[in-house]
């Protein structure tokens, strides 16, 4: 029955989803305020009332209690909702682009680029304590599958080129160009994806990054020349179309 594992990892992984969900949308509010994400225990923003475990059950809680809290009626913020929702999608997503293990892999990539994404698109924040696991993981994944070599190469590249072109734009422009971050995020797609998936991660993420401004514009909105964009959640896109259907032109 060779279906069978590839149904369980797929079971797991989706399964996994909400509570991955549901902790990623904690770490996206403390992290940025400096607040511990471990040791504190869960507590309505607005009562302060500690969270037992019938308020912590991903989805159904919140639908339950219908977005609200049970002891002091305030609104519970819907991105618990929408990460809980989302984590499992990608997940099933993955596995159905990659059956077996390799698509909890996936779903273990997506989790750490939505926390990026949002980090970035809400405080232009790509974090060295989130964007350097991201690296590791995609290397012991890669030495796991006898590809080490060219995933290293393709992590090194990743960073060098957006360091050295952030550092360019440096000298020429006399102001930042590009965050510090998107060059450890460009090394960890190098490193879940391979050296020759780094012109697609780019050219995805520069494709996604025109849409969004023509999106903006379409809704009568401008971009002025020096106001910044967060590039890492464009760089979070190519990295995942990249890693899910191959390099343009190769898959």
């Amino acid at each position: 029955m060779p279906l069978q594992p590839d149904l369980s990892w797929l079971i797991a992984a989706v399964a996994l989803g909400p509570f991955i969900g549901s902790f990623l949308g904690l770490m996206s509010l403390r992290l940025p305020e400096g607040r511990p994400v471990g040791l504190a225990r869960s507590a309505c923003a607005s009562c302060a009332r500690p969270l037992g475990p019938i308020d912590l059950v991903p989805v159904l809680s919140f639908v339950a209690l219908r977005g609200r809290c049970r002891t002091c009626g305030a609104r519970i913020s819907p991105r618990y909702l929408v990460l809980e929702l989302a984590c499992p999608a990608l997940a099933l997503w993955a596995a159905l682009a990659h059956p077996s293990a390799e698509g909890f892999l996936g779903a273990l990539l997506a989790w750490q680029l939505l926390l990026l994404a949002l980090l970035d698109a809400e405080h232009f924040w790509l974090p060295r304590m989130l964007t350097l696991p991201l690296i590791v993981s995609g290397l012991a994944v890669a030495a796991a599958q006898g590809v080490l070599g060219s995933h290293l190469l393709g992590a090194t590249l990743g960073f060098a080129g957006l360091s050295l072109l952030a550092l360019a734009y440096r000298r020429l422009r006399g102001r930042e160009g590009l965050g510090g971050g998107d060059a450890y995020l460009l090394a960890g797609g190098g490193a879940w994806c391979g050296a020759i998936a780094l012109p697609s991660i780019l050219l995805i993420a520069a494709a996604s990054g025109l849409a969004f401004a023509l999106v903006l514009r379409w809704r009568g909105k401008t971009l002025a020349a020096d106001q910044p964009m967060p590039f890492g959640v464009f760089l979070a896109v190519g990295v995942w179309l990249t890693w899910l259907y191959g390099p343009l032109g190769l898959a």
